[in-house]
């Protein structure tokens, strides 16, 4: 069991990161296995013929990304913790990964081998230079498969974090940790459990960690690198894809009901979040949220909360249970 063991000061220094760069470990992850999930289908179908395609024609990258879809441990050069807050860019992320130097990134790949499933091999490990290849890959599966889907990625990440500071800022820590992943708990009034998995446990020195959302819903691992903080990256509460889903069944009663831009922006209030949030990932002018989000408060379907700078919307009881539908 890895526990993260925490010094007195590390909670209150603590905060979010985001990471364009394990959102795209992660979709590596999800294009190379051979099962998806669910809200992931379609991007999914889209996007795996032509990164498989790729993957043919390069050994290295063949075997880098089968090594990642299939060990229980990542490699160190591909887990390292994001240094730029919630305005973390690809480029520097990039940047770092390249200049790890190539006895760190083959201990890491060696370590990761070990804790595959079996029959990964390392054959495919030669030549130099693989942080600069890792990051060059990276960045080609960024271009090709996620650039597009970031700016509704990131509004979904974003409400997490939204989501989770109100957690911190009524509850504490405890509250706003709960349930980031499927072995992770608070254990004692100063340590949380990250994995159930055999492990050293870990001291969180008084910098506090960095705890990151990406939208796989099962993606889940723990960053660290020397005179770093540890960043814990987890799936976040949203996937990005509920502004794509058409209205359907009680959808579209509420739809015809409320208008189909208020009806949206009630079913998308299950999780609180801005103005300037449900305009990103509706694709709609801020202006225009906000006069949706007036009618809907003076109707009681929607209240706000002010946490910190922002202002959150959420659904009243009301809300919720128009949103529910009969029943």
């Amino acid at each position: 069991m890895v526990v993260l063991r925490l010094d007195s000061l590390a909670l209150s220094r603590s905060r979010f990161a985001l990471s364009p760069f394990a959102e795209t470990l992660a979709a590596v992850v999800q294009l190379a296995r051979p099962y998806s999930e669910p809200w992931a289908a379609a991007w999914r179908e889209r996007h795996r013929p032509a990164f498989l395609a790729r993957l043919a024609g390069d050994g290295y990258a063949r075997g880098l990304v089968e090594l990642i879809a299939a060990t229980k441990y990542l490699p160190d050069h591909l887990t390292l913790p994001p240094g730029g807050g919630m305005e973390t860019t690809l480029e520097s992320e990039l940047a770092e990964v390249a200049r790890v130097p190539d006895e760190t990134a083959v201990a890491g790949l060696r370590t990761a081998q070990r804790h595959a499933w079996a029959g990964q091999r390392l054959d495919w490990l030669t030549g130099h230079g693989h942080g600069a290849r890792a990051a060059a890959l990276f960045r080609e599966v960024w271009d090709t498969h996620l650039a597009a889907d970031w700016p509704t990625r990131r509004a979904a990440l974003q409400r997490d974090v939204t989501h989770r500071a109100g957690l911190l800022a009524a509850h504490g820590w405890p509250r706003a940790l709960q349930r980031m992943n499927r072995t992770s708990e608070w254990v004692g009034a100063d340590a949380i459990r990250f994995s159930d998995r055999p492990g050293p446990d870990r001291v969180v020195g008084p910098d506090g960690m960095l705890f990151v959302p990406v939208t796989a819903q099962r993606s889940s691992w723990l960053c660290e690198a020397p005179g770093r903080p540890f960043a814990m990256v987890y799936a976040a509460r949203g996937t990005g894809e509920e502004a794509d889903a058409a209205p359907t069944g009680d959808g579209e009663a509420l739809a015809r009901l409320l208008g189909v831009g208020r009806a949206q922006i009630l079913r998308n209030l299950a999780v609180p979040a801005t103005t300037s949030e449900l305009a990103l990932l509706l694709a709609q002018s801020v202006g225009t949220v906000g006069g949706h989000l007036a009618i809907l408060r003076d109707t009681g379907l929607v209240g706000r909360t002010r946490v910190g700078r922002r202002v959150l919307y959420h659904r009243t009881e009301l809300g919720d249970r128009l949103a529910a539908g009969p029943g």
